[in-house]
């Protein structure tokens, strides 16, 4: 097979669910966009289930269809995109919560009479009403729940995460829906910022800024092709690698088509057991070059994501963060689940 293996340990996300509600007093719900993180809507969405969350968030309304068909009736499906034109047929069929952002949104929803939820911009400036806005129209909505998102949680001693928290609690003075503040960055702040109910995203698949989480993707790539190198030959496009002695180069299948992104040209490793093989030259679409010249053996494949680089550490190379390069992750992969 020319293709790599992505291994998606569905034990691990649900014990990193667990670990991150045993964090809180307050209800977990999962974060479970962009087909869960790339990982997979429908394996990911039962497994979360299965370990106990009753709430789920997504992103825009089709996700939150395609997330109802999985599991069916029961759990709450909320939409951080809120009542967007054309939703309304989506939202009532399967049950959604749309997390309304605006009086144009409000307007559109109140007409169905069906459930809803609140976002707040508390300093994100992204999504939310803003407060002039909310004190307008707070009087007369009844959400299950209000909600806000912090700009800057994955740094604990960041100024605004205190500002947000201080602004959320003035927002929501007096109000008896339930609250949430808090993604993965806000449960590991603590108690203040949990409210009635966290939303982790990324820590439940392994990401920082949770350095507990229990690694949940392996990525290995079959070795195509190994040549041998003379000192001050090249490889890949742009000859950015010239080989400053006697060189053994595999070619493995991936590249930036894969989610494997350019940026990691030159910068990143493999990895062949406890070795690490550097990245010679530039990725490209479908293939990498890997210096393999200290490995005493040739590899059949070598692993990008592994116990000694997850994606976070891959991430840090190419000058990223671990969400893209686990929501980048691409559908050439042979997937593989472990319960």
């Amino acid at each position: 097979m020319a293709g790599g293996t992505l291994t998606i340990d569905l034990g691990a996300i649900a014990q990193n669910f667990r670990a991150l509600d045993a964090m809180s007093a307050a209800e977990t719900g999962a974060v479970v966009k962009a087909d869960a993180y790339g990982l997979g809507l429908e394996p990911v969405g039962k497994a979360l289930r299965k370990a106990g969350a009753n709430r789920f968030f997504v992103a825009i309304a089709e996700e939150g269809a395609a997330l109802r068909k999985i599991l069916g009736p029961g759990p709450e499906i909320a939409v951080f995109s809120g009542h967007m034109d054309g939703d309304t047929g989506l939202i009532r069929d399967n049950a959604l919560t749309p997390m309304l952002n605006s009086p144009e949104q409000w307007a559109r929803h109140r007409e169905t009479g069906l459930t809803y939820g609140v976002q707040l911009d508390s300093g994100m400036s992204r999504l939310g009403f803003q407060p002039g806005d909310w004190a307008e129209c707070r009087d007369e909505m009844a959400p299950n729940l209000i909600m806000s998102h912090l700009a800057c949680a994955d740094e604990p001693e960041h100024r605004q995460n205190a500002a947000q928290l201080t602004a959320f609690r003035a927002l929501t003075e007096g109000a008896t829906a339930p609250l949430s503040l808090a993604a993965t960055g806000g449960t590991l702040i603590g108690p203040d910022y949990h409210f009635d109910l966290t939303r982790p995203g990324i820590g439940v698949y392994g990401g920082m800024p949770f350095a507990e989480a229990r690694p949940v993707v392996r990525l290995s790539l079959p070795v195509i092709q190994v040549r041998d190198l003379a000192p001050g030959d090249t490889v890949g496009y742009g000859a950015t690698f010239t080989a400053a002695r006697p060189s053994r180069i595999a070619t493995v299948s991936g590249g930036y088509a894969d989610g494997l992104i350019r940026a990691m040209s030159g910068r990143g490793a493999l990895w062949h057991g406890e070795t690490a093989c550097p990245i010679a030259g530039r990725v490209s679409m479908d293939l990498i070059g890997v210096d393999i010249t200290d490995l005493n053996e040739t590899p059949e494949r070598l692993d990008i994501l592994a116990p000694h680089q997850g994606i976070d550490d891959l991430a840090e190379g190419a000058g990223t963060i671990g969400y893209e390069i686990l929501t980048s992750l691409g559908a050439r992969y042979t997937r593989t689940y472990l319960a």
